[in-house]
């Protein structure tokens, strides 16, 4: 089933609420980032539990030195290695994070995923389209439009092989600002789980695009989106 809404999702957590049922759930949180979203997943009536997962050792140990919440567990893992029994969960996400997996592990990761899922389970797959303004500054430094391709080719073989069932496609529309370019390069080129260096040249294309869109407050993006929502066989 394919949505193409254009529905604009401020806080992706509602969305995620809307298609996977999340209460008493124990949960995987695959490149989980800085764990905001793993946090807030463990809000009153949501997760039992959220197993959270990095490849990247610098946030992996920001996370760990954080004040720790009942519930949440961190790991050092892959997408195709987790250290988890099978069945160990109800549901699984991957927020940005499929195409950041190699793309000769992609069918491996999914795999793995299926594994630790428990039957009937859901994964939640997010991945920005490749497309829109703000792709187009952030293309000039970080061209992802292969990588995004092979997630979603991933996906499709995944289902066909019956590793995983396709459940829905949707897509939406998220809101991301910046005070100045400043603010952007921090955010988006001084990343620890990617090895950004523009030169100067592609540096000062980026901040030429960037400024474009540039007003008094700041510059405002609208990013399009696309999930696909996958569950374990039940059989």
């Amino acid at each position: 089933m394919s949505t193409g809404t254009g529905e604009l999702v401020a806080d992706e957590l509602e969305l995620l609420r809307r298609l996977v049922p999340l209460a008493g759930a124990r949960v995987a949180d695959i490149g989980c980032g800085d764990a905001a979203l793993s946090r807030r997943l463990l809000g009153p009536g949501m997760a039992a539990s959220v197993a959270a997962l990095e490849v990247d050792r610098a946030q992996h140990a920001k996370n760990l030195a954080a004040p720790p919440v009942a519930g949440l567990s961190f790991h050092l893992a892959p997408a195709d290695a987790l250290p988890f029994a099978d069945a160990s969960f109800e549901a699984a996400l991957m927020l940005k994070s499929l195409h950041h997996v190699p793309v000769a592990r992609m069918d491996a990761a999914l795999a793995e995923v299926a594994r630790v899922l428990a039957p009937g389970g859901l994964l939640y797959v997010s991945e920005p389209v490749f497309a829109g303004p703000l792709n187009e500054v952030m293309r000039v430094f970080h061209d992802e439009e292969a990588v995004r391709a092979a997630a979603l080719e991933a996906l499709h073989r995944a289902a066909a092989r019956g590793v995983m069932e396709a459940v829905e496609e949707r897509r939406f529309d998220t809101p991301i600002a910046f005070r100045d370019f400043d603010d952007f390069a921090a955010r988006m080129m001084q990343v620890t789980h990617t090895a950004l260096a523009p030169d100067a040249a592609t540096l000062a294309e980026a901040r030429r695009r960037f400024e474009a869109h540039l007003g008094p407050g700041g510059a405002r993006f609208v990013r399009p989106m696309r999930v696909n929502l996958v569950r374990r066989p039940a059989r």
